[in-house]
Parts: C-alpha cells; sequence; structure tokens
C-alpha cells in the first residue's frame, strides 16, 4: 500500500484551527517538565511465599528540566530505562520516589479529576504502528476514544459529529484523508498508522508529547517523512516533545538537546550541537563512534565497549560504567571510580557528565584506544 505522504498542507485547512489550545502561543523558553530524582523500581519475588527478595532499578535517581517548545532527545542501549522514565512522567508507570511538576504543578501528587484535567496537557506516541491500534476499531473511534473519555460540558466532545468532525481534522492535520476515518488499522501501510497515531496524540491538543522511538520500526525512507511531520506539527501546534531513540543520527537532527542514559541513570546531558562535537563522558564517546558513516572512502575507527551490560536487578557500585569503561583503563583503574558514583556536574556551557574524570575525556584519548582495539583484532585475526 502506498504511503500518503501529505505533510505541507495549505493555511485554509480546519486542522489549522482545531486545537483551542494553539492560539494563544506559549512563552518559548521557561521551563515546562522538571524531573527531580525520579525513581521506578519493580520488586523481585522469590521462594515459595513469594516474598520480595530485590528490585530491579529501572530509573535510578534521575534529573532533567525540559523547556517550553524544545524538543529533548533520550538516548542509550536497549534497556536503559528511557522508556522507563517517558511512562513515569506521564504517570503510566508509579515512580517509586522523586517529583514531577508540569507549569510548577506536582503531577505525583495529583489524584481524581485534577489528574484527568491534566492527562489532556500529555500524550504518547507509541513506537509500534501495529500494536497500538485496536483492530477491531475503525480509525474514528481509535482517535476519538480520547475525546470521549476527557468530554464535558464544555467541549461537547459527547457528541458524536463533534467529535468526528475532529477526528478528520487531526486526520488532515497529518496529512491523511478525513474518509480514512471509516477504514480499519489492517487498511494502512505502517506509515500511514504511525500517522494515526500522531492524531490520536494530538487530539486532545497537549502541550507535551512523549515520542517513544516513533521511527524506529519503519522503513527509512518513511521515517524522514514522520520526523519532518513531527517537525512541521512541533511549531503548529506549540508543542514540546520527550524523544527517546537509540538511532543516534536521527536524534542529531531532530532534537534540540540531549540526555544519554545507561543503566538508569543520565550520564551526560548538553545541546545537540554540543554533544556531538566534545562528548565528555566516555559512554557517550563510545555511542558517538558507532555511527556509521555514508561514504565508502572513510574508514573509521568504532570504539568497542567490552562485556555485557550489568544487570538493573544488580547495578555495580560507584560508577555503573565503570566495568565497560575505556577511560578507566586508560587511566589505571582509579579506586574511585568503582566505589564512588559520580555526580552529574556541570561542565561548562550546560553541558553535564557524569564522570569523575571528564576533563581528560579527549578525541585523541578515545582514537588512541580505538587504535590499540585495531592492533589487537589484527594480531588475532586468523589467516584466511
Amino acid at each position: 500500500m502506498e504511503e500518503t505522504a501529505q505533510t505541507t498542507m495549505s493555511d485554509n485547512q480546519p486542522a489549522r484551527s482545531a486545537p483551542a489550545a494553539a492560539a494563544v502561543a506559549p512563552a518559548v523558553g521557561k521551563p515546562l517538565i522538571e524531573a527531580r530524582d525520579v525513581k521506578t523500581y519493580y520488586p523481585i519475588y522469590g521462594g515459595i511465599l513469594r516474598r520480595r527478595v530485590g528490585s530491579v532499578y529501572a530509573v535510578d535517581g534521575v534529573s532533567l528540566t525540559i523547556n517550553r517548545g524544545q524538543t529533548f532527545g533520550l538516548v542509550g542501549e536497549s534497556g536503559c530505562g528511557k522508556t522507563t522514565l517517558g511512562r513515569t512522567i506521564l504517570r503510566l508507570e508509579k515512580a517509586t520516589a522523586g517529583s514531577v511538576t508540569m507549569d510548577g504543578q506536582d503531577m505525583l501528587a495529583m489524584r481524581g479529576p485534577a489528574l484527568k484535567r491534566m492527562r489532556r496537557r500529555m500524550q504518547l506516541i507509541f513506537q509500534d504502528p501495529y500494536g497500538s491500534l485496536n483492530p477491531r476499531m475503525p480509525i474514528s473511534d481509535i482517535i476519538g476514544e480520547g475525546l470521549l473519555a476527557q468530554a464535558d460540558a464544555d467541549n461537547g466532545w459527547r457528541t458524536r459529529t463533534i467529535r468526528d468532525k475532529r477526528v478528520g481534522d487531526y486526520l488532515e492535520a497529518v496529512g491523511l484523508r478525513r474518509d480514512y476515518a471509516r477504514r480499519y488499522p489492517h487498511e494502512f501501510s505502517g506509515g500511514q498508522r504511525q500517522r494515526i497515531g500522531i492524531a490520536r496524540a494530538l487530539a486532545l491538543a497537549p502541550d507535551f508529547v512523549v515520542c517513544d522511538e516513533p521511527v524506529s520500526a519503519l522503513d527509512v525512507s518513511i521515517q524522514s517523512q514522520i520526523l519532518n511531520l513531527l517537525s512541521d506539527l512541533r511549531s503548529e501546534f506549540n508543542l514540546t516533545y520527550l524523544f527517546i531513540a537509540h538511532n543516534l543520527s536521527v536524534v542529531q537532527y531532530f532534537c534540540d538537546r540531549i540526555g544519554v542514559m545507561y543503566l538508569g541513570k543520565l550520564v551526560e546531558v548538553a545541546t545537540t550541537d554540543a554533544l556531538y562535537e566534545k562528548p565528555l563522558h566516555p559512554y557517550s564517546v563510545a555511542l558517538l563512534s558507532a555511527i556509521p558513516v555514508p561514504d565508502p572512502r572513510v574508514r573509521k575507527k568504532r570504539l568497542v565497549l567490552r562485556g555485557d551490560v550489568p544487570s538493573p536487578a544488580n547495578p555495580p557500585s560507584g560508577c555503573r560504567f565503570h566495568t565497560r569503561c575505556w577511560l578507566r583503563e586508560k587511566l589505571g583503574n582509579p579506586e574511585q571510580c568503582s566505589t564512588i558514583d559520580p555526580p552529574l556536574r556541570d561542565m561548562g556551557g550546560g553541558q553535564m557528565a557524569a564522570c569523575h574524570f571528564a576533563e581528560q575525556v579527549t578525541k585523541q584519548a578515545a582514537q588512541e584506544v580505538a587504535s590499540t582495539q585495531s592492533v589487537i583484532e589484527a594480531a588475532t585475526e586468523l589467516p584466511d
């Protein structure tokens, strides 16, 4: 099925005036989301009596600030806690400790009607465009389900005609036709399904949207269309994004500021330009060295991390990255890396890194380690 790509639309389309929240542009640059020391632990039960014997430290003391109108990227290996952090901020997962505020309001303390009203302002775009849509429901009901749940006397969303009109408006906003509302998910391609998921997230006119790897399940050609669409919608509807991804090239293109996670903790936070120009954490250096260069004439030395990622149920003491850290080996395995957990400290220019020796993280040091690895690999390579 052909992908419908209508990302550029005329100003007279109904979707432009659909969300009342976008009528007045908010002040750009002020903090919208502030998370402080957020922890999300999952219990581990064992034995005949099913007693709690431990915990999985999925998110362990993460603090971040997302300014209004900003796209904050969250990157890291699979299982590092990126999605759990996003879902915890949205109250889809229960936080073990910490605080999350939106416009100064404590979201973790909200209950009942107040929480329900707040949920209009924060939405989620899922990773899987196939599993996130109910195959037994038409598109009008899939997108309109959230409207019906948030219906009240003021918005009139209990009325089917009003709800269907809003669904059609947002289908057009994401580049699909209004009459697609009568179809079912199996009649669409992967890219079209993801557009439907985006329309569902925007239908309630949110201020904050968590994008949980929204392009990782799509073809490369479709990924660029969805990213451009998300960028246009951010400007059009005054959106703030938390963009979760593991593709560093996508994050570089799409995000204003980036946080690097490892084993439940933030190890570096910086602007996109600063992170890609001069990373200050050994893990960030290793991630950036893995980005492929689309030029067969360029031979890039990759910094390969040794060993496996430790279990989040039994994280290492001290710095959680020290068991795989190339810089620690280069410095002679200093003891403080394994005994003292480094705080996320300001390195200047708004760049923060959680490393005891961040000042010694340089391109030259990384290249020397990568060169040593290349020599070892060449020496151990078997002849043909």
